[in-house]
């Protein structure tokens, strides 16, 4: 299975971005941070030097301790986050389980859920098309929603529910194909055409 170890070779650099990307408000002193991720702390000290020379990572002085935070203004903050949403949390238990989910054409998790961003009007979190095998989709649901501590708002609908919505212009699922979003499974340009 993919995993963001295939394009970062420091084991210690992948662990320091999922903590930093899947809490992306939270700023980690380096002895919490060596906890998270069980690593030594010159490892962690000797990686967070590096990301802080390439702009990955800010820190800020409190006290007598430093604090350091993912910078969103990193070139490439947005495709850390799509990678991190696909091989973590929700992206990677629907990787695993989608063969047990049934026929998945697409799985689609909102870019704004991945960024732990508050829910835009009128969307959804997760969009799966295909025809699933409900009962195992709702278990996922309710294990990641656990997991995550916050409710996952998903649609689930045949291919030709989706072709029938769009020729049709769907609003609600024009908003979805407008948003942002990390494809997890299938072709986005295929989903959005």
């Amino acid at each position: 299975m993919a995993s963001i170890s295939d394009f970062i070779v420091s084991k210690v650099r992948v662990k320091l971005l999922e903590v930093f990307l899947i809490e992306p408000e939270t700023m980690f002193y380096i002895r919490e941070l060596t906890r998270k991720i069980g690593e030594e702390i010159n490892a962690v000290r000797r990686e967070l030097i590096h990301m802080q020379s390439v702009g990955m990572v800010k820190d800020e002085k409190r006290g007598n301790r430093i604090y350091y935070t993912f910078n969103k203004n990193y070139l490439f903050h947005k495709e850390l986050m799509s990678m991190i949403g696909k091989t973590t949390g929700l992206g990677l238990s629907i990787m695993k389980s989608a063969p047990k989910l049934g026929k998945l054409k697409f799985a689609m998790i909102s870019g704004r859920f991945v960024r732990h961003m508050p829910r835009a009007k009128d969307t959804v979190d997760l969009l799966l098309v295909g025809d699933l095998i409900m009962p195992q989709l709702t278990e996922l649901i309710k294990e990641q929603e656990a997991k995550l501590s916050r409710e996952i708002n998903y649609t689930v609908m045949t291919e030709a529910e989706l072709v029938y919505r769009k020729t049709h212009s769907d609003p609600f699922i024009g908003r979805i194909l407008e948003a942002s979003r990390v494809m997890i499974i299938g072709d986005e340009e295929e989903l959005v055409a």
